[in-house]
């Protein structure tokens, strides 16, 4: 056997043993033997130790809060107008894009014997009327009889009791008021059925007016034609379509809130709406959905906006913007938010001990400036550069860029 060998053998192990064993005595004795660090390294490691970062020192403030929303422009008012009863049309048509004000004629039906019809219960009706003067006057008569009547027998009866009049006297007065009473009866009845005849003559009248009226289709409200109205020569059936006629000023602004947001709308609230031509337009809510719909799960919402040109047009698609009340926010850049390892977006802050740490942020709203952020404190020391190369509880050397508001 070799002597070198063995000697490194014993060399390795004494050198293990040294190192496993006594690793204490071995660190205290190449403490020993460092030179003490100059003022300029331990600024150096120091420097290592902290990270450099830009931040934002920022003061939130009360902004408007929006609840933005799709939806489509929709007619304030619409309707198709429909032939009530059967006959030609006599009138030219109205061309499809024609303004009409309120009450304008927009189909004109032959009145055929209609006006005729019109007359004949006119003329029955005067007939009618010149009865009840004569009805009238033989009830007078009539009632004067009686009255005539009962008092013959009042004085028959007190005649009677002195002993001046017979029974046959008294019997005969009864008769008479008897015969007055029936003739009483008889006369009201005839001035009832001239009454009656009065009635029904005014009903013909009536319903031969009423019929004439609706030989006239007219505009229930100004606006616009959708279609031409119908054809002059063309028969109509009661319930055939005459024409459309919408009204586009003011005109609606409609779409669907998700349930969570519908509590932040009343109705007045302000709104702003930019269409899909560029255009933005102003106006306020005037109806919110107490219903659901059961398939979405969302609320229709309306708004009134003005269009006195008429510029704008029934479906048209709008972003909606509706205000919901003032909302503490702070005005960052886009690029300082950031997500923490679980996912949620944030921004990392400058603590009082000048370490990074993780506030999750909710996004309002966003301008050109950058975006609107609620969750912070009233005043926070925001990272904008520098946040993705820090972790919770790094020390920061920050430099400030300015302030936010």
């Amino acid at each position: 056997m070799r002597l070198f060998p063995i000697l490194t053998a014993l060399l390795v192990l004494s050198v293990l043993y040294v190192i496993v064993f006594q690793r204490e005595a071995l660190r205290t004795w190449s403490a020993r033997e460092i030179i003490p660090a100059t003022s300029e390294q331990i600024s150096a490691e120091k420097a290592i130790e902290t990270t450099a970062v830009v931040a934002l020192r920022s003061s939130q403030s009360m902004r408007e809060q929006f609840v933005v929303i799709s939806g489509t422009t929709e007619a304030n008012r619409q309707v198709v107008m429909r032939a009530e009863t059967r006959g030609v049309i006599i009138s030219n048509p109205l061309r499809k894009g024609t303004s009409v004000q309120e009450d304008d004629v927009l189909c004109r039906i032959d009145p055929g014997t209609r006006l005729i019809s019109l007359s004949e219960a006119e003329a029955a009706l005067i007939e009618a009327e010149s009865r009840l003067p004569a009805a009238t006057a033989r009830v007078r008569e009539a009632e004067s009889r009686l009255t005539e009547a009962a008092l013959n027998l009042n004085v028959a009866r007190r005649l009677a009791e002195d002993g001046f009049a017979s029974e046959s006297r008294i019997a005969a007065a009864e008769a008479s008021t008897e015969s007055a009473k029936a003739g009483v009866k008889a006369a009201q009845s005839q001035l009832k059925g001239a009454q009656a005849g009065v009635q029904t003559a005014r009903t013909r009248v009536a319903v031969a007016e009423k019929e004439i009226k609706k030989l006239e289709i007219r505009a229930p409200f100004s606006g616009q034609l959708e279609s031409d109205t119908a054809e002059i020569g063309s028969l109509l059936q009661s319930g055939d379509y005459c024409a459309t006629i919408i009204q586009l000023n003011p005109i609606k602004l409609v779409g669907f809130i998700v349930e969570t947001d519908i509590g932040k709308v009343k109705v007045g609230a302000k709104t702003r709406a930019r269409l899909a031509t560029g255009q933005v337009v102003t106006g306020h809510v005037t109806f919110l959905s107490r219903a659901a719909d059961p398939d979405t799960r969302t609320f229709r919402v309306e708004a009134i906006v003005s269009n006195p040109d008429r510029a704008i047009r029934d479906g048209q698609t709008a972003e909606i913007a509706i205000a919901a009340g003032q909302l503490a926010v702070h005005l960052i850049p886009q690029s300082a938010l950031t997500l923490n390892d679980d996912g949620k977006l944030g921004v990392r802050l400058i603590t009082g001990i000048g370490t990074a740490m993780f506030q999750p942020v909710k996004i309002e709203n966003d301008s050109q400036d950058g975006v609107f952020i609620s969750g912070l404190d009233d005043t926070a020391d925001i990272i904008v550069v520098g946040q993705e190369y820090v972790s919770d509880g790094v020390m920061v050397d920050p430099t400030y860029q300015g302030v936010g508001n």
